[in-house]
């Protein structure tokens, strides 16, 4: 998700507090010199410098504004069906996203669904060859942005109401050299272990005696490690590395009447050792399977239900993702609307949203809770804006967007 700065909020929503410093950044005083020892980073700034110096076409704006974000994705998967193992597959791949803005910030080229060129980027960390996507896509960003503008200066000119927020804002440059990871994995052991839950209907002792009516059982584990280089114009340079690990089993029956019965669990964490230990997974597996036999012999009920439904603590995080998080996700709206977004919450600032009881805060520098690592969360984001704790809701009442281009 491309993020507006969140310092700018959209139209009549007010301001958010001013860009804070994560944690870490300013202690390290890491500098422009600090970066460029990394081989990839310094021939991200070289082409950069290159780009904002000279990149012109005549009778046309220069861009005021250019990123480059180069992704490296490694990524280990294995998956087993019934106790087999069908394989494992590993990939590793970067893509670099190039984004050139021109005009200005009150009113620049970009566009409702954020705006960039991908690109695929060498592995090796070859100067030349890294320079040398920069520059191609760098090249396409460029005429995309100002074909982008003509047509947004276009339908400006049709509309009696134009945009009251700006789409851009000036942030402080920041500089975040985290150490890059690698995906590390025993590749055999999870294969291995993969397998075995997939198979656990059939040999383990208290569901093996309804293996004939499980109609699936799969099992699958996923690795992912990304790394993220990023400069932009203003000066900001970052660097930083998220991983991702997952076991997850899916199993299936069907009722007596033809309904398909389905469930599944999942382990997830941002190391290895956040994930459930086999023992504990094995024993979440049987308990699904034997949640089977269950449901086949549960009666329909032929009422259409209206009342309270108590939520496990999975499908209590799924309701609140499918209530709240599209409603909060704030996307831009059409020249000439007074809206500040669009969505099930494009009217609801300072309604109640939520019961009374409930407050919400989005806070992606939380790593961890319980112990355990969060997926997802980072110190400096996509755009090189340092993260920062938004209070969404308050006593229910909706207080703030999360704004997305």
């Amino acid at each position: 998700m491309n993020l507006i700065r969140p310092v700018a909020m959209l139209a009549g929503v007010g301001f958010l507090a001013g860009c804070m410093v994560a944690p870490g950044l300013s202690a390290a005083q890491q500098t422009r010199a600090d970066a460029e020892k990394d081989p990839l980073l310094k021939a991200m700034l070289t082409e950069l410098d290159r780009s904002m110096s000279q990149l012109q076409l005549p009778g046309f704006a220069k861009p005021f504004f250019i990123q480059y974000r180069i992704e490296d994705v490694e990524d280990y998967q294995t998956k087993a069906e019934f106790g087999a193992s069908e394989g494992g597959s590993h990939s590793h791949q970067r893509v670099a996203r190039i984004t050139v803005r021109v005009g200005d910030a009150k009113t620049d080229s970009s566009g409702g669904r954020g705006d960039g060129v991908l690109q695929l980027a060498a592995l090796d960390d070859d100067p030349i060859a890294v320079r040398s996507a920069l520059w191609t896509a760098t090249d396409q960003a460029y005429k995309s942005a100002l074909a982008a503008y003509a047509q947004k200066q276009a339908g400006l000119k049709q509309v009696e109401t134009p945009p009251q927020a700006d789409d851009f804002s000036k942030e402080t440059a920041a500089i975040s050299l985290a150490d890059p990871e690698r995906l590390k994995v025993d590749e055999a052991a999870w294969t291995e272990r993969v397998a075995r839950a997939s198979g656990l209907y059939r040999i383990d002792p208290g569901v093996k005696a309804t293996e004939h009516s499980v109609e699936y059982s799969t099992g699958e584990f996923h690795a992912r490690v990304t790394t993220t280089w990023l400069v932009n114009s203003e000066g900001t340079i970052v660097r930083k590395s998220a991983a991702e690990y997952q076991e997850s089993i899916g199993v299936g029956t069907q009722a007596a009447d033809g309904m398909r019965l389905d469930r599944s669990y999942a382990s997830t964490g941002s190391s290895l050792k956040d994930l459930d230990a086999a023992e504990a997974f094995d024993k979440h597996a049987v308990g699904l399977i034997a949640s089977l036999a269950e449901l086949r012999k549960a009666p329909l009920v032929d009422e259409e239900y209206h009342g309270p439904v108590l939520l496990s603590a999975d499908a209590s995080a799924d309701i609140m993702r499918s209530l709240l998080a599209g409603g909060v996700a704030a996307t831009r709206p059409k020249l000439g609307t007074e809206a500040r977004t669009n969505g099930p919450f494009a009217s609801s600032y300072h309604a109640r949203v939520l019961p009374d009881f409930l407050d919400v805060v989005d806070d992606p520098g939380l790593k961890s809770y319980d112990g355990k690592g969060l997926v997802g969360a980072y110190a400096v984001d996509d755009e090189g804006v340092p993260a920062q704790a938004v209070t969404l809701v308050t006593a229910g009442k909706l207080e703030n967007y999360l704004n997305r281009t």
